[in-house]
């Protein structure tokens, strides 16, 4: 395999994935626990994009460098676990594998049980290879007991009963991956911080320079974008600083934009919807109305 003549390649199976990277054959069709020093792919080998047809939770012990949260850059050195969504597109490593371990799991595997649904409720799949989970060294015993406990049943008899230990400890580790992500979000509350403070600048200069006129209404992927964060990853750390998405944090900001337009100018409610970025003035009308109980007229009469 060739990173120039193949820019994107997507692993359609376990199977496909073991092959590639030198592997022995998966002990199961739908999950397999992989340990990063038994895969013989050279990085050069690789193509320069992949694609997996699966879930796959990866703890690496060497994510050695910089990170870049935001505009800034932080030092860690310490591993972590990176979450990947199915049919997530990735670059392929640089250099050759270091130690850790991956789990992969097909979709299809959590089929006729709950984690089918709910495993898309957490907002990790999505972030970005850089906001990976940093472990302490005793929440990476945690989570390495539950990737022991996977690799023996794997390795053991498959039975009637291997399912579902197996979905089990898969579901604890994403619920303790929930926590300890929350944990990272408090700890790393100088550069979150400085994200935050980022944030707040780019919304008063959209709103300041006009930006609505020209781009419409403020989306999160467009904030996103502004901060160098995946959206999932910028919904997450508002939610645990405020309690709210950057969804909402959007509404509120433009309800406050809003309120200012409506007590200090002549502005007709359409005419301030329109400078919010909004196409239909009965948008702007109904998201009002929700967050304020009352409608942008009854606001400013109120006010007056």
């Amino acid at each position: 395999m060739n990173k120039e003549e193949n820019q994107l390649y997507k692993f359609e199976s376990l199977s496909d994935f073991h092959r590639v990277f030198g592997l022995q054959k998966p002990l199961h069709p739908m999950i397999s626990f992989i340990d990063i020093k038994d895969m013989k792919v050279k990085a050069n080998e690789l193509p320069s994009s992949i694609a997996l047809n699966f879930y796959k939770i990866a703890y690496k012990t060497l994510l050695c460098g910089k990170a870049k949260y935001g505009q800034n850059y932080y030092d860690f050195g310490e591993g972590g676990l990176v979450f990947t969504a199915p049919n997530q597109i990735f670059e392929s490593p640089t250099d050759n594998p270091n130690s850790g371990y991956i789990l992969l799991i097909h979709p299809d595997f959590f089929l006729s049980y709950p984690l089918a649904k709910k495993i898309r409720e957490y907002g990790f799949f999505s972030y970005a290879a850089n906001e990976a989970l940093h472990l302490s060294d005793k929440e990476k015993t945690t989570i390495m007991s539950i990737f022991g406990i996977i690799d023996d049943e794997l390795n053991s008899r498959i039975d009637d009963f291997s399912q579902d230990v197996i979905i089990s400890q898969v579901e604890l580790l994403l619920n303790y991956s929930n926590r300890f992500y929350k944990r990272q979000f408090i700890t790393r509350k100088a550069a979150n911080n400085d994200l935050l403070q980022k944030l707040e600048e780019i919304l008063e200069d959209h709103f300041r320079s006009e930006n609505s006129l020209k781009h419409g209404i403020l989306t999160v992927q467009y904030l996103s974008e502004r901060l160098n964060i995946s959206a999932s990853y910028l919904s997450d750390m508002l939610r645990s600083f405020t309690g709210q998405n950057a969804q909402h944090h959007i509404h509120n900001k433009l309800v406050e934009k809003a309120k200012e337009k409506l007590s200090t100018s002549n502005l007709s409610v359409s005419e301030i919807a329109y400078q919010l970025g909004f196409e239909h003035p009965q948008s702007f009308s109904r998201l009002f109305k929700i967050k304020t109980n009352l409608s942008p007229i009854e606001f400013r009469q109120s006010f007056n």
